[in-house]
């Protein structure tokens, strides 16, 4: 049972859950997490505050997210959930053959050629025109402002800016990624933590889609930027790609997992594989967390329902099974038939057919947003449209160039992606949003936090700071080093080729809010393993 008791704490090296009445917002910066409570404060919902801290995380965590890149997100309005698919698909002027023209035997992760169509600024858009209540340049004028006026840079940021900036010295080169530079190493380096940085681009340009309400970005001056800038440099993106492009507002899936509704957005969206796990798992008995059995059950399932994923999800009309076989319980049954004592190699199996920001929020009115974007890979493609801090993202990478593959690139196509966001409702009431951010990790945290919270009790902070796993390819699996040693050594014995990780930054980093069904009260847990914070009102 999901538990809402701060005392049921047992990582007692972090900190409490939150909790609040009137709204809270969950994310991995405190000034965007700032920026979100202002609209509640001012007459706003949780869906303007959604929008305004996603706004403001492009300026102070562009380590994880950019104007030029995708959103996800599932919404609670009015006793209904709503799901919003804001991926872009690859230019129609790119092929497989065009893109082996240009020397690649598989998708490149820098430069112009895996930026696809970005769906961020529009989904903030439509989120607003649906469900919001203040206008739609008030929600951008928080991000404008810290990009204008500065912000200190908070000390994951800075070790992730310095990091992507050592990794672009020598993996960026040619015109079209000189851009990266002058817009995020203007002094030359990668801020520290506490330095102050501006960007007078992002505000311009985060000022314009706000007035605009995105039209700019996608039919005025910033695509023709775009179409422009790509033209010159070698990109397959065009204006008309952009003037194209519209958010698509889908049906959520879901998985009834030990009497909890656990919700994901559907293909192209990796959700599917952490639904799948559950899936499997949902009927083994698994009642202590810190156990070998649990952890071996817990990594044997997320490697066939990774593996799966990985083979068919992709555009759903281009996928070779369907969402309902993938769900089944007649497949997951025959998938957790094979997890035995021992590690397995795993291999797709065949259904019957029949650098990533986080934000949950919620107000006083019964409204919940579980909303995710990104730029894929840190900063994206090392693509910046110059004088307008918008960086491109690199999500064309994950497309296959195997013509046998379901994900094989074609002009127009939505790729396999990893965000994404996580709700969990009972019966006919919502419990609240979730989700942990971090590429492949993301549906591995996702089983993970819901499974602290369903099977083990915890709350939702405890839920988040309980040491996790992570599956990486074949048998080999790594351990954060917080994980017990006779866990290490039993998984070592049954097979996985274990590594135990100091450097958490990619195990993941999360957000929850849950609401009491009585009181409505929300409880809150942000992540230790970033610069988290919960905007509590």
């Amino acid at each position: 049972m999901i538990n809402n008791d701060a005392l049921n704490y047992p990582y007692s090296s972090r900190r409490t859950a939150t909790y609040a009445k009137n709204g809270m917002v969950a994310t991995s910066q405190p000034l965007a997490a700032q920026a979100g409570l202002d609209m509640l404060k001012n007459g706003g919902n949780a869906i303007d505050a959604a929008i305004a801290t996603a706004a403001a995380l492009t300026v102070v965590e562009p380590t994880g997210c950019g104007i030029g890149g995708d959103a996800f997100a599932l919404v609670w309005v009015k006793g209904e959930l709503h799901g919003l698919n804001g991926s872009g698909p690859s230019p129609a002027a790119m092929t497989a053959a065009t893109v082996k023209a240009q020397g690649f035997d598989s998708m490149p992760l820098y430069g112009w050629t895996p930026v696809t169509v970005p769906g961020g600024p529009a989904s903030w858009v439509v989120l607003s025109e649906r469900f919001g209540k203040l206008p739609f340049e008030q929600l951008m004028q928080p991000a404008v402002d810290l990009a204008r006026k500065g912000f200190p840079v908070s000390p994951t940021v800075s070790f992730l800016w310095n990091k992507a900036a050592k990794t672009f010295s020598k993996a960026l080169e040619g015109d079209a990624t000189a851009a990266w530079a002058e817009t995020f190493t203007p002094k030359g380096k990668a801020p520290q933590p506490g330095e102050l940085f501006y960007s007078e681009a992002h505000a311009k340009t985060l000022e314009l889609i706000g007035k605009t309400k995105g039209d700019a970005f996608y039919r005025g001056e910033l695509a023709e930027k775009i179409d422009a800038f790509s033209r010159e440099t070698g990109g397959f993106l065009r204006a008309e790609d952009l003037a194209a492009y519209q958010p698509e507002w889908v049906k959520p899936v879901s998985v009834n997992y030990k009497g909890y509704d656990v919700w994901e957005i559907p293909p192209n969206g990796q959700g599917m594989v952490a639904l799948m796990a559950l899936n499997i798992l949902k009927d083994i008995d698994l009642s202590d967390r810190d156990s070998l059995d649990t952890h071996h059950k817990q990594i044997e399932a997320m490697k066939l329902a990774y593996i799966d994923g990985q083979k068919y999800i992709t555009q759903p009309d281009k996928m070779s099974v369907s969402v309902e076989a993938m769900l089944s319980d007649i497949y997951a049954a025959e998938r957790r038939g094979l997890i035995g004592e021992q590690a397995l190699m795993p291999e797709a199996g065949k259904p019957k057919s029949g650098g990533t920001v986080y934000i949950a929020c919620a107000d006083n009115e019964g409204n919940m947003v579980s909303f995710i974007q990104s730029n894929y890979h840190g900063f994206g493609s090392g693509v910046v449209i110059p004088e307008t801090g918008i960086a491109m993202q690199n999500r064309g990478h994950n497309f296959s160039l195997d013509p046998n593959h379901d994900n094989y690139l074609e002009p127009g196509k939505k790729t396999y992606h990893t965000i994404i966001p996580g709700f969990i409702s009972k019966g006919k009431e919502a419990v609240g949003p979730f989700g942990v951010m971090g590429g492949y990790m993301q549906p591995q945290g996702h089983v993970q936090v819901v499974m602290n919270m369903v099977n083990f009790g915890l709350n939702p902070q405890a839920a988040l700071d309980a040491p996790r796993w992570q599956w990486m390819a074949d048998k080999n699996v790594g351990l954060e080093h917080q994980v017990p040693l006779h866990i290490a050594q039993g998984l070592s014995a049954k097979g996985h080729h274990v590594e135990v990780a100091y450097d958490l930054t990619s195990y993941g980093r999360g957000q929850i809010i849950v609401r009491n069904p009585v009181t409505g009260v929300l409880c809150g847990g942000t992540e230790a393993r970033t610069d988290g914070h919960i905007a509590a009102w």
